[in-house]
């Protein structure tokens, strides 16, 4: 499979094309890997083209099955993914709110609509994910979870204490800090 052939059904880099309405039938597998630091690799030779990141991150979804794939209008290509698609590498505060960047320039502020989960990650470490559009997620990034931990505070709730923050009024949680104990 030429990655060619994938970017001629997608738009120039703008706003985001209207993946969930597309419904095209599996192509196949594409030998693309998204690593757990963010890098993309594909047939065993990282992309380094930034660009080229940012237009295959526009049409990765996530589907109810739990695999990624790279979808067109008329291809779907699954990829393999080994923790989170993406990688939140800042983290700015501004009036009330934590923005939150991914690796492929994303940006996203902490509310309602997007919040913190700790999961697992696939070596059973537990730290928060973000999740996004299409069923994707970004891992925080090591220094931006320190950055959000220095920042946090202690709460009571279900399941222990919890260390978190606020953003736009609500709760986003860091960690259990009865966890490891």
């Amino acid at each position: 499979m030429q990655l060619e052939r994938i970017l001629g059904g997608i738009a120039p880099l703008a706003e985001r094309p209207p993946i969930g309405q597309w419904t095209p039938e599996l192509s196949g597998d594409m030998d693309l890997l998204i690593a757990r630091d963010g890098q993309w690799i594909h047939e065993g030779t990282a992309i380094t083209r930034h660009e080229l990141v940012q237009l295959f991150a526009r049409i990765l979804r996530r589907e109810a099955d739990g695999h990624h794939y790279l979808v067109t209008p008329v291809e779907k290509w699954r990829i393999r993914v080994e923790d989170c698609a993406f990688v939140v590498v800042e983290a700015s505060f501004d009036e009330g709110v934590w923005s939150l960047t991914t690796n492929v320039g994303e940006q996203v502020a902490l509310g309602e609509q997007h919040r913190l989960v700790v999961t697992a990650t696939p070596t059973g470490e537990w730290i928060p994910q973000l999740d996004l559009v299409h069923g994707v997620a970004a891992r925080l990034g090591r220094n931006v979870f320190y950055q959000l931990v220095e920042q946090g505070e202690s709460r009571q709730l279900s399941g222990g204490t919890w260390l978190g923050l606020e953003s736009d009024g609500h709760w986003q949680p860091l960690g259990n800090v009865e966890a490891d104990e």
